[in-house]
């Protein structure tokens, strides 16, 4: 797996992900990071459950991200700043392997930039209760596995029904656009699987 990590750093550093450029619908620009940590000899990939006090995507599985603010240098800035307000992550402790493809978030229409960043593990998260209410952890290997499966399903939010990927682990359902986030990260990590000799 380190290999395959090491080839997805030359990957997002050479690829030119895909945009979304907005047609005459006006949307809200937002970033994320997607965290990848090794613990012992397996990689991890970190999630945070939102609040019920935030204003979107209440109780939702995400990435630390949110919205592009008029200072924020960059949409990688974006991220790095958020993860640092929302659960700690210090921008100095992120090694940033690259960007994904855009995806849109279609509840809250905000056009999301999503970054993979390496970090350090362990690490002393320090939680914004306000707008996190955990962060979860879940295996690189079982997320690959349940790609597999090719698990687009129907599920219902808020009575709405929605045709998503989704991914779930103990109890935890990963739906919407942070699957959409998911299932381009591992689309590409299988390509590194498959170049490789």
């Amino acid at each position: 797996m380190d290999d395959i990590i090491h080839e997805l750093r030359g990957i997002l550093k050479s690829r030119t992900p895909n945009r979304i450029l907005p047609d005459n619908r006006v949307v809200r620009h937002a970033s994320v990071l997607i965290p990848l940590f090794k613990n012992s000899t397996d990689y991890y990939i970190l999630f945070t459950k939102r609040t019920d006090s935030v204003e979107h995507h209440k109780g939702q599985i995400s990435f630390p991200g949110g919205a592009v603010d008029p200072e924020d240098e960059s949409y990688l800035g974006t991220a790095l700043r958020e993860a640092d307000e929302e659960i700690g992550l210090r921008e100095e402790d992120v090694d940033i392997l690259g960007p994904l493809d855009d995806t849109m978030a279609l509840v809250s229409n905000f056009l999301i930039h999503p970054f993979v960043g390496l970090i350090p593990y362990p690490y002393e998260f320090k939680i914004n209760q306000h707008e996190v209410d955990r962060i979860l952890t879940v295996p690189l290997n079982e997320l690959i596995s349940q790609e597999r499966k090719k698990n687009i399903e129907s599920f219902e939010f808020d009575g709405e029904l929605y045709h998503t990927p989704l991914y779930e682990y103990n109890g935890d359902i990963i739906w919407g656009a942070t699957a959409r986030i998911v299932q381009n990260l591992l689309e590409i990590m299988k390509n590194c699987v498959e170049s490789d000799p």
